[in-house]
C-alpha cells in the first residue's frame, strides 16, 4: 500500500503555517490571529478548535473543516534506565510513525572555570524530518527503512508540542529520522515557527544536521540565519566517505568543503563537523591527519568545531555548540543490532586519534558519555520498531559539556 505524503492530505496540522495562512487569506482573515491559535493549542493540545477564543466568526468553520489541533499522537514513550533519555514513538495521520528523543542534562552537575554553576535541568529534543531516509548511510539504522515520505512543517512542530508535555524543551536538534535538507521547505518553516511565538526558541539553540546537501547549504544562512549547521562528514576523503555513505557520490568532498567555506564566510558562523569513528574504517592515524588538514581551511576563515562521533550520542552535539569553538568530541559508535557490519573503535585508536587532533592541529578534544543506547535512542539508532518496548527505572542526570572546564 502506497501512503500519501502528508502534504497531500485534506486535513492539515494547525501548525502548517503556509496552509493556514493561505486559507485565512482566502477568507479575508488576518494572519495576526495565527500566533493566538498556536498559543491556545500548545496549552491545550487535545482541544477542539471551536474552543479557541477571540477569533473572527468566519475562522471557526474553516478551522473545523480543514485543520486539526494535532494530527499526530504519541503511541509510546520509553525511558532509558537512568531516565535521562525518553524516546517517543509518534504516529502520523497517514499511518506511518517517526521517533523523537528527549535528552535531559543538569547544569548544576560539574563546574565551569572551577566554580559551581547555577541552573537546573535542561532538555534537548531530537526531531525527525522524514519517515525513513533516502541517504542509506551504512552505519545508520534509519537508512534500513528506506524512504517513505516527508513530514509537513506542522508534523515536525507537533513533535515539539508532544515533547513539551514530558519535559520543557530548551534546545532542538534536527538529527532524528531523515535528511532535513531533503525536506527543505518544511524544515525552514518548522524552524521559523519554533523561533516565533508561542515557542520563542532561540535560533542559536537549534541545530540542523545534514550529510552535505550542497545546494541547500548554499541558501541555508539566508533562510535560517543564526541557526547552527552541522555536517556529517564521517570520513576525511571521498573514497571512504562513499563507502560508508553512498549518497556522498552526489556531493564530492571538494565541492562540499567549498560550500562550507562560502557558508562560513557569509554567515560568520561556526561549521560543526560530525565524524563517526568506525573500527578499521576511518579511525586510523592517517585519517586523523587527513581530517586535521581538511579542517585547516575552515579554521583559516573562522572557528571550527568538530564533533567526532565515537559512541554516537545526540545530546553532546547540541551542548557542544553552545560554548566551545574548537572541540572534537569522541563518542563510540552504537552498533545497530546483529546486522551491523561495523564495530566500535578500540580505545587505543580513539586516544591516538584524539592526541593527533589536539597536538598536531590544536583542535580541542573530549570523550563524551553516550545517552539512550538501551532504548535505541542514540544517534544513528532511530528506526521504527513497533515491537520494541523497553523501559526501566533509576535516575541519574548528566553533566553537560558546557559545564565542564576543559584543560
Amino acid at each position: 500500500m502506497i501512503e500519501l505524503p502528508s502534504s497531500l492530505m485534506a486535513i492539515h496540522s494547525i501548525f502548517d503555517y503556509t496552509s493556514l495562512r493561505t486559507e485565512f487569506e482566502k477568507s479575508g482573515i488576518s494572519d495576526h490571529f495565527i500566533p493566538l491559535i498556536w498559543k491556545h493549542v500548545v496549552q491545550n493540545p487535545s482541544c477542539d478548535l471551536d474552543s479557541i477564543p477571540s477569533l473572527p466568526s468566519a475562522a471557526y468553520p474553516l478551522l473545523r473543516s480543514k485543520f486539526r489541533s494535532m494530527t499526530s499522537a504519541v503511541s509510546s514513550a520509553v525511558d532509558s534506565k537512568d531516565r535521562v533519555t525518553t524516546k517517543l514513538l509518534i504516529r502520523l495521520q497517514n499511518g506511518t510513525s517517526v521517533e523523537a528523543v528527549i535528552m535531559r542534562y543538569d547544569t548544576r552537575l560539574g563546574k565551569y572555570d572551577g566554580k559551581p554553576r547555577p541552573g537546573g535541568i535542561r532538555s534537548t529534543l531530537c526531531v525527525s524530518s522524514q519517515v525513513g531516509c533516502k541517504m542509506g548511510c551504512r552505519f545508520c539504522a534509519t537508512g534500513t527503512m528506506g524512504f517513505k515520505n516527508n513530514l509537513s512543517s506542522g508534523e515536525i512542530v507537533e513533535q515539539l508540542v508532544h515533547a513539551n508535555r514530558f519535559s520543557k524543551i530548551r534546545n532542538v536538534v534536527f538529527m532524528g529520522m531523515g535528511e532535513p535538507m531533503n525536506n527543505y521547505s518544511s524544515l525552514v518553516e518548522a524552524v521559523q515557527i519554533m523561533t516565533g511565538p508561542p515557542f520563542q526558541l532561540s535560533p542559536k539553540r537549534i541545530t540542523v544536521s545534514t550529510v552535505g546537501i550542497i545546494h541547500a547549504i548554499n541558501k541555508f544562512n539566508d533562510d535560517l540565519p543564526n541557526v547552527n549547521l552541522a555536517v556529517s562528514l564521517h570520513a576525511p576523503d571521498q573514497e571512504v566517505r562513499c563507502q560508508i555513505m553512498p549518497a556522498a557520490r552526489a556531493f564530492p568532498l571538494t565541492k562540499l568543503m567549498d560550500a562550507l567555506l562560502s557558508y562560513q564566510a557569509s554567515s560568520n558562523q561556526t561549521v560543526f563537523v560530525e565524524y563517526i569513528m568506525l573500527d578499521g574504517v576511518n579511525d586510523q592515524e592517517q585519517h586523523a591527519h587527513q581530517l586535521g588538514k581538511l579542517l585547516e581551511n575552515l579554521k583559516s576563515v573562522g572557528y571550527t568545531c568538530c564533533s567526532v562521533l565515537y559512541k554516537l550520542d545526540i545530546l553532546f552535539i547540541l551542548c557542544l555548540f553552545v560554548l566551545f569553538w574548537q572541540v572534537v568530541n569522541l563518542i563510540p559508535f552504537n552498533p545497530i543490532g546483529t546486522s551491523s557490519n561495523y564495530k566500535t573503535s578500540k580505545d587505543q585508536s580513539v586516544k591516538k586519534f584524539q592526541k593527533i587532533l589536539r597536538g598536531n592541529y590544536n583542535i580541542r578534544t573530549t570523550i563524551r558519555q553516550e545517552m539512550g543506547q538501551d532504548i535505541s535512542g542514540a544517534c544513528g539508532q532511530l528506526v521504527v520498531n513497533l515491537s520494541e518496548q523497553r523501559s526501566a527505572g533509576g535516575a541519574s542526570l548528566l553533566t553537560d559539556i558546557e559545564d565542564l572546564h576543559i584543560r
